[in-house]
């Protein structure tokens, strides 16, 4: 993406989560996938992508997949043993298809005076991604603080670029700080972590109950509110860093 003259490219931010990333070539029983294994793999990956995006669906389970998908248990547990190997392999999905939008917004520097419509912009692009993956990102917080290690792991490492290229937004000048600067990347830590939370709270069945919300517009108009209190914490965060 061509960059406007007073704007520079930020540096390039690590990749995304290492967790089982290369694409599945053979099943669980060692055997080679051919054109039949990729093309059943992918059919259990899109049942459960189904079933995530109806809010009415009955809990999400192998079970309830398999019935879906009209095949047997012993069938799909050649491609996925436990129900969270399987949701590793649907965010990674939701991630590359769906998922660049709010990272696109941190990966050219915001100029001085455009960082309140920038952070905007971001956290509208963060919260749309989470409110469309609603149930998907419910899970991958629920198995996480469940303790599951590949989750945990997959959230750690894909949260990690958002955070350095928050950081490199809160540099004095397009030049990185010097070493034992830990003041800027803390606080983009929070900025990020205190973004997930809000987000969170936001995907909550329950939310407007929660919050004592009567009805859809005022559900909507709170998540408004928000949002624009979660971007003006990252504009001041950002400018203060600089400054």
């Amino acid at each position: 993406m061509k960059t406007q003259a007073n704007q520079t490219r930020a540096d390039p931010a690590p990749e995304r989560s290492c967790v089982d990333s290369k694409p599945a070539t053979h099943n669980l029983s060692g055997q080679r996938l051919g054109r039949k294994g990729q093309e059943t793999r992918e059919r259990i990956i899109k049942t459960m992508e189904k079933l995530l995006d109806d809010p009415d669906a009955v809990p999400i389970t192998l079970s309830a997949i398999a019935r879906e998908a009209g095949m047997g248990m012993s069938a799909l547990y050649l491609y996925f043993p436990d129900i969270g190997d399987l949701l590793l392999a649907v965010l990674r999905r939701s991630a590359d298809q769906q998922g660049d939008a709010f990272v696109d917004c941190l990966q050219v520097r915001w100029p001085d005076d455009q960082l309140r419509e920038r952070s905007v912009a971001f956290v509208r692009a963060h919260f749309d991604f989470w409110q469309r993956h609603a149930r998907l990102m419910q899970m991958r917080n629920n198995f996480a603080d469940a303790g599951d290690e590949r989750l945990t792991a997959y959230r750690q490492e894909t949260s990690a670029p958002l955070i350095a290229l928050l950081h490199q937004q809160m540099w004095p000048a397009a030049e990185p700080p010097g070493e034992g600067d830990t003041e800027s990347i803390d606080c983009a830590t929070v900025l990020f972590t205190g973004l997930e939370r809000v987000a969170t709270v936001l995907i909550n069945p329950n939310f407007a109950a929660n919050a004592r919300l009567e009805g859809e517009d005022a559900r909507l108009t709170y998540i408004v509110r928000l949002a624009r209190a979660e971007a003006r914490l990252v504009e001041i965060a950002i400018r203060e860093m600089r400054g």
